[in-house]
């Protein structure tokens, strides 16, 4: 009752889309493909055993074979596989590759599956000794060509009147043979039609003719050197074509076509590969690769053409644990297309739960971004940015007061959970709004139309408040900062007004604190270096991960943590306080594993730090 109730309940799903189709195809070949194979199907076997072949009318043979071909459970149906067996060579192929049967249900099956099914099941290494065994016995059938002409049956009746196709042999063979005009024309036999014979010794005696004629014409129009006249031929025809390839001018060099050394100078042109799609075998070797370059990349050992120049973590660990390989870097030296360096992405590829090796994409790295002059004031373009938040602001700032109009009832009672609804309604638009807040302050930072204010106030005591209002997030989860000293002992003047530092210490550092793992502490430390002011924080370590230049960028899809304060992410949040910093005559860029922060110092009195033992907050 289990496996039916599994059935019907796929059955009640309508195919309405390709999607669902595909989806209800792969769900019954899952499940028939694990029922027990009895001589009388149920109801319910019999509308799903239905429907699957209704399904593979509608989805064409590649999708069908594609579905058969992701990990599924072991066919062990038999009724089933005879099924797909039946279907288009590559739907047939998957599933004999997947069927798991028994000698018993393979030895019954093979003599009722099709000469074809029979030809794919010969590839597969796995057969038991009686299987192979049948399978060379039903071979010599099938594999034989009919031994003479199918003789009729002596003991069948005659027909009663003969057909009325048929008509008598009237002597005249172009009658007899019902050709058209434009056959005998083209035979040349219009005017003098062939004997009544054979068509296939009539043309045998024409071949042979016209062959006759042809060595005669050749040996009359040939002159007296017996072997001259074909080698100058090839030289004349050779320099033709050369006379006529110079005059169609220099030749496409980006065709990817090899050219023949015809005299043309033209220097060749290496086009560099950009992605590759591959497949590994179990010890990492690439066993497979799609397109024009793969010869030059099969038998490559992942593991052993790492880059270590490119820094990063051991991936061949990483390979050994069957863990995704996530912009691994391996350098290739072999064909100029592509040798170089590379990015390997891949994930680890099981059949019935058997790993066979990986799959993934070899692509070229994106190039290092050099780091941009500041920017000129460009008012227009922050004009421009500045009008479209506005038209973004008016759809959500509409929907928030209507969502506060429902849960404060300003126009009547409504119910406990149309005011639940309306409440977090209103929050994700404060939440959008506050986005768009920080959206427009990083175009106005970056275009230089919105300075920051000037002033001057103390970045240490700034710092010291920073890190006990973080405590309300740092120690439950045992993280936090270490300090060499107590910053409130020490003074750090900075020319920047007062709110401006508060709000790029507390965006700076509640971004790093949100991303720190539970037990995990953060080193920080300040010097006045010349006229500028240096902080100096370990970075945590899933964000030290990343790459230099990925740091800053804002990530498709990923969203601040709340103590972040952001809706963009925190590659967005660290740009934004690069540009404050960038805004106040600082800098916030990134040294190996620990982020920088400089702002210009009010005097050059060295505030030393203090030696005091180390202690964390």
């Amino acid at each position: 009752m289990h496996f039916d109730d599994r059935l019907a309940t796929v059955l009640r799903l309508p195919p309405s889309g390709d999607g669902l189709a595909r989806v209800q195809f792969r769900q019954l070949v899952d499940i028939l493909g694990r029922a027990p194979d009895g001589s009388e199907l149920s109801e319910t076997m019999a509308a799903g055993y239905a429907r699957l072949e209704a399904l593979g009318r509608e989805i064409p043979a590649a999708d069908r074979a594609r579905l058969l071909r992701q990990p599924l459970q072991p066919m062990t149906n038999p009724r089933l596989l005879a099924l797909l067996a039946e279907a288009e060579p590559d739907v047939a192929c998957e599933a004999i590759r997947a069927a798991r049967l028994d000698d018993a249900a393979w030895l019954t099956l093979i003599p009722a599956l099709p000469v074809r099914a029979r030809g794919i099941l010969r590839h597969r290494c796995d057969l038991p000794p009686r299987v192979v065994a049948l399978l060379e016995r039903l071979g010599v059938h099938d594999r034989a060509l009919p031994s003479g002409p199918i003789e009729p049956d002596p003991e069948s009746p005659l027909p009663d009147e003969p057909r009325a196709s048929f008509n008598a042999p009237t002597g005249n063979m172009a009658v007899d043979q019902d050709m058209s005009d434009d056959v005998l024309e083209l035979l040349d036999m219009a005017d003098d039609p062939p004997p009544p014979t054979s068509l296939s010794e009539w043309a045998k005696a024409r071949a042979a003719q016209l062959q006759k004629d042809l060595q005669h014409k050749v040996a009359a129009e040939a002159p007296a050197g017996p072997s001259e006249a074909g080698i100058g031929a090839i030289v004349r025809r050779i320099e033709e074509f050369r006379k006529a390839r110079e005059a169609m001018g220099p030749p496409d060099t980006g065709a990817d076509a090899p050219r023949l050394p015809l005299g043309d100078t033209a220097p060749p042109v290496v086009r560099q590969a950009l992605a590759i799609d591959f497949t590994t075998d179990l010890h990492g070797r690439v066993a497979w690769a799609d397109g024009p370059y793969a010869p030059s990349v099969i038998g490559l050992d992942l593991a052993g053409a790492q880059d270590a120049s490119a820094g990063g973590a051991d991936f061949a660990a990483a390979m050994q644990r069957r863990q995704p390989l996530r912009a691994a870097r391996i350098r290739i030296a072999g064909a100029p297309a592509v040798s170089g360096a590379w990015q390997v992405d891949a994930i680890a590829r099981f059949e019935a739960g058997s790993f066979t090796g990986y799959c993934g994409r070899l692509r070229r790295p994106a190039a290092p971004r050099v780091a941009a002059a500041a920017p000129a004031p460009d008012t227009a373009e922050a004009d421009r940015m500045r009008e479209v938040l506005h038209e973004l602001r008016t759809p959500a700032n509409a929907i928030q007061v209507a969502a506060e109009i429902i849960q404060q009832q300003l126009y009547g009672p409504a119910p406990h959970e149309y005011r639940a609804l309306a409440a977090a309604i209103a929050g994700d638009c404060a939440h959008i709004l506050a986005g768009f807040e920080e959206l427009d302050r990083l175009v106005k930072l970056e275009t230089g139309a919105m300075p920051l204010d000037e002033g001057e106030c103390d970045l240490a005591r700034v710092l010291a408040q920073t890190v006990v209002r973080l405590r309300a997030w740092t120690e439950p989860r045992g993280s936090g900062f270490t300090l060499p000293s107590d910053p409130s002992a020490t003074s750090l003047p900075v020319r920047v007004a007062r709110a401006e530092v508060e709000r790029l210490v507390w965006r700076l550092f509640a971004a790093l604190a949100g991303s720190t793992a539970p037990g995990e502490a953060l080193d920080l430390t300040w010097s006045i270096r010349g006229p500028m002011v240096e902080i100096a924080v370990a970075l945590p370590a899933v964000l030290a991960e990343r790459d230099a230049e990925a740091l800053f960028d804002a990530v498709a899809g990923e969203r601040g943590q709340s103590l972040a304060t952001g809706m963009f992410g925190i590659g967005f949040t660290l740009r934004l306080a690069a540009a404050e910093a960038s805004a106040a005559g600082g800098l916030l860029h990134r040294v190996d594993d620990r982020l920088h922060l400089t702002l210009p110092a009010l005097t050059g009195e060295d505030a030393g730090n203090s030696t005091s033992a180390t202690f964390s907050l």
